[in-house]
């Protein structure tokens, strides 16, 4: 097999690089817990001893920390990059961020933010703004597309960004992209008719179907919409359980979240 110079080999050190970067974050969790709840003899008592309500969440390099106040906060980001200097990182100022929970911030694509008083996630507005571009290039580059193929290419991103962020509050949210989408098919239409009125456009290109009156669709393929992916909520493991004690356990948890989103995604899916 031939390997050239900026392919297999250059994507192969990309991905080694990011695993050994993100291994130099192993054990900032336990520095926190030693400096924020530990006994005098080193036994970490997060469940007694947290009085600063100090978390630690972490996927790959992104972490939030909880803490009780801002100067708590302020404390953990010295605390944090005491840990990176000896391995030559440093914090971004760009992502580091101190906020009240109030005020909300983004995390892996969802904004967290308390409203009267009770937590709730979001779809963030850079997520939808992102999958709204993909979205929008697309339709552009389909000017000499046929509806089967514009369809064919858009129902994995709208599928899958619906189903990414149908465990938050999103009804709202995929109710307002369905409009946007709507709306930039419309244009897409227009252009390839300019000479034709709305209403010969909608009959042509939008259907009607059981309760919906506007469905874009063919023969063959029908549109996804965001908002028929239905809003789940997410089921959580036992934390009494340990992954490595307790193997029955969560071999039947797998098998139950798989039936479950099997359902969904069927539940979820348009007819053709």
């Amino acid at each position: 097999m031939i390997i050239w110079e900026n392919g297999i080999i250059e994507q192969f050190q990309k991905w080694k690089l990011e695993v050994i970067f993100q291994s130099f974050l192993n054990g900032m969790e336990k520095v926190l817990a030693s400096i924020y709840y530990s006994k005098p003899d080193g036994t970490i008592d997060k469940s007694h001893l947290n009085k600063h309500k100090v978390n630690f969440i972490r996927f790959a390099d992104d972490f939030v920390v909880t803490a009780d106040s801002s100067e708590t906060a302020h404390n953990i980001i010295d605390v944090i990059q005491a840990f990176l200097d000896p391995r030559g990182l440093k914090l971004s100022e760009e992502k580091t961020l101190v906020t009240n929970i109030s005020e909300g911030f983004n995390f892996l694509g969802w904004n967290f933010r308390r409203y009267k008083g009770k937590l709730l996630p979001k779809p963030s507005k850079e997520s939808q703004t992102e999958v709204i571009r993909k979205i929008s290039a697309i339709i552009n580059e389909a000017k000499a597309w046929d509806q089967d193929r514009l369809i064919r290419t858009l129902n994995p991103i709208i599928r899958g960004w619906a189903q990414y962020h149908n465990h938050a509050v999103s009804s709202a949210v995929f109710s307002k992209l369905d409009n946007i989408v709507f709306h930039m098919l419309i244009s897409w239409a227009k252009r390839r008719h300019p000479n034709k009125g709305l209403n010969w456009i909608m009959t042509k290109y939008w259907h009607k179907s059981d309760s919906r009156k506007y469905i874009f669709c063919t023969e063959v393929q029908t549109l996804e919409r965001f908002s028929n992916a239905k809003i789940v909520r997410q089921r959580l493991a036992s934390l009494q359980k340990n992954p490595f004690i307790d193997k029955n356990y969560f071999e039947q948890w797998k098998i139950m979240e798989y039936h479950r989103k099997k359902r969904i995604n069927i539940s979820n899916s348009v007819p053709n």
